[in-house]
């Protein structure tokens, strides 16, 4: 059975759920993922399309990192 990320939920919710998301972003860019304090600050209202956005990381290439981790994304 694949996992499922829902690209709805806020990270701070999918991190919470998975951690193996925090890598697979932090690969893709999103640097400040890792730490603690701004995962629980920008992370609860932060969704991966607006991160997307704001680091101007093409959203399609973030389906194609988890789709290839084995993850089906919901949106």
């Amino acid at each position: 059975m694949s996992k499922q990320i829902d690209f709805s939920k806020t990270v701070y919710d999918l991190c919470q759920q998975d951690p193996e998301i925090i890598g697979i972003m932090k690969d893709l860019g999103f640097d400040s993922i890792t730490n603690p304090a701004m995962l629980k600050t920008a992370g609860r209202f932060m969704t991966i399309p607006k991160g997307a956005q704001m680091k101007s990381i093409p959203l399609e290439k973030i389906k194609a990192a988890f789709e290839s981790k084995g993850y089906q994304i919901l949106e």
